[in-house]
């Protein structure tokens, strides 16, 4: 039996934020972070075609139809949001090539932020809302 979700109705305010209505009382959650969204692109798309025989009827679509969003420390404007990039582009680098061919020995050795500008496309976005009362629940990956 599916649990009872309250019925919701949004407004779009000047700011650009969602505001959430339920029972009448207004709510708007921000949490304290930045996301980015990161999409491979070509040169991502050419290595694994070389190092997965298996992989030569994928396209740049098939990569990109599901992208991953991290959160970063909050950042006011996309060039905060870059310096704090530098700092992890290493580890999403590595999450993102496991994540299709997890032979290490056939990965990329220069995974620096010229790097990831080259092989990824990344998004900034400095709003993120969470309209979920359940708890944030975290994992490793």
């Amino acid at each position: 039996m599916a649990a009872h979700m309250p019925a919701f109705s949004f407004d779009l305010l000047s700011a650009g934020c969602l505001s959430r209505k339920a029972s009448g009382i207004d709510r708007m959650i921000t949490i304290n972070r930045t996301a980015i969204v990161v999409r491979p692109g070509q040169p991502f798309l050419d290595w694994l075609h070389r190092a997965d025989a298996t992989s030569g009827e994928l396209n740049l679509e098939d990569l990109r139809r599901e992208p991953t969003i991290y959160l970063l420390p909050e950042c006011e404007n996309e060039q905060e949001a870059r310096e704090c990039l530098a700092e992890v582009c290493g580890e999403i680098f590595e999450e993102q090539l496991d994540g299709w061919y997890r032979v290490p020995s056939l990965w990329p050795t220069r995974r620096d932020l010229n790097a990831f500008d080259h092989w990824f496309e990344w998004s900034f976005h400095s709003v993120v809302v969470d309209l979920c009362d359940d708890p944030l629940l975290r994992e490793e990956l």
